[in-house]
């Protein structure tokens, strides 16, 4: 049994922040409903490259959901919503701009009038308060505001866009999962559920926190490509190897350094993995020259017997076939002939299994659905043919 079998979600969210929050859960037994708009649905199917005619993006973040086309501008639309509510299925989780569930007649007063432990969980760029609340933005948008964007880079270059979206998915996914998660337990407790506020730029700047803390207690200014984690310790850092590939060594540790360093033979530079300014950049230059002498495959036989945080730098797309993933069972061949990345959420005792059933068409699940609100035959060929649902 999963541990969240029995929980019934509403999602009516898109692309990626809400849609792999709902992915974590489904994976932990949570069924999933995908409400979506008849007229297209979820942006992310049509998204290439395509599978089967449908986004390979799409298949990554949908499998083991279920799907109804459900057009809630529409009267009808909305009371069938309120039935679902009303028949359990009552944590609801959204991503409209702040308002917009509001001006539908949604709102979680009004939910909770339908089920008073109902819990909304809404993820959105800046907050459900605030001046930005109805602004448009994407994660780039969100990471560049939260300082986030700024600390990253080459000390003497620009801002380093990030090749994932921290915000999206550290700000919004996980804090959404989060939330939705604490608001499912606390209402056990009061028979109340509550409305959760999902801030992807506050997520991301939760990111920041120690290095705040730092700030204000009088540290060194946060400049990008030179902060202690960033570019500024010879002893953590990336290093080119002969072949133009790349090592991270995270020898921040005295120990982790002076093994490094007796390893290749430079044991006068044990006392100096912490150098900053021009005598860390020295430190650096040596041990840039260290790694240059060998091929990334050379420096990684040469680590396995040297435990000191240095590990190669995988491209993309390597990580299917490096052994820890292979002996972890990272991925797994599913839905649309894909290899799919579980849910990095284990368990002693046996995990379950991830869901494999493929991400639905849309409106795959809707006769289903309504049939078991007790909507017969008749009145969904008139709630078709009104654009109702699809």
């Amino acid at each position: 049994m999963r541990p969240l079998e029995g929980l019934k979600i509403l999602d009516l969210t898109r692309l990626l922040p809400g849609p792999y929050c709902s992915l974590v859960l489904a994976d932990l037994g949570a069924d999933v409903l995908k409400v979506e708009a008849p007229n297209g649905g979820d942006y992310a199917r049509w998204m290439p490259p395509l599978v089967d005619g449908t986004s390979a993006l799409f298949h990554a973040l949908n499998r083991g959901k279920r799907s109804i086309g459900l057009d809630l501008k529409q009267e009808a639309g909305r009371r069938i919503f309120e039935r679902l509510v009303e028949d359990g299925w009552n944590v609801v989780l959204e991503s409209f701009r702040p308002g917009v569930l509001a001006r539908l007649g949604l709102s979680h007063d009004r939910l909770t009038e339908i089920d008073p432990r109902t819990v909304l969980v809404s993820i959105s760029g800046y907050g459900q308060s605030g001046p930005l609340r109805e602004r448009a933005g994407h994660d780039i948008d969100y990471i560049a505001l939260a300082g986030v964007l700024g600390f990253n880079g080459p000390e003497e270059g620009p801002p380093v866009i990030p090749g994932v979206q921290i915000a999206d998915v550290a700000g919004g996914s996980l804090g959404a999962a989060i939330g939705l998660l604490a608001a499912v337990h606390e209402r056990e407790r009061t028979g109340h559920g509550r409305h959760v506020d999902i801030s992807m730029t506050e997520g991301a700047l939760g990111l920041l926190s120690m290095h705040l803390a730092a700030l204000q207690a009088g540290g060194p200014p946060l400049r990008r490509g030179a902060a202690p984690l960033s570019g500024a310790y010879p002893c953590y850092n990336v290093y080119p190897t002969k072949e133009g590939a790349y090592m991270a060594l995270g020898a921040l540790e005295p120990h982790f350094w002076q093994r490094f360093c007796a390893a290749v033979g430079r044991e006068d530079l044990a006392d100096r993995g912490l150098d900053t300014g021009e005598a860390g950049a020295e430190v650096r230059r040596a041990v840039a020259e260290i790694f240059r002498s060998k091929t990334q495959a050379e420096w990684v036989a040469f680590f396995e017997a040297v435990d000191c945080c240095c590990e190669p730098v995988l491209e993309v797309d390597a990580v299917f076939e490096h052994p820890l993933h292979r002996a972890r069972g990272v991925f797994f061949d599913g839905p649309a002939g894909l290899k799919h990345v579980r849910t990095p959420v284990r368990f002693t005792g046996g995990d379950p299994a991830p869901r494999a059933e493929a991400a639905p068409e849309l409106g795959a699940h809707t006769d289903e659905i309504l049939e078991a609100l007790g909507i017969d035959v008749a009145e969904r060929d008139r709630l078709r043919a009104a654009g109702v649902v699809a």
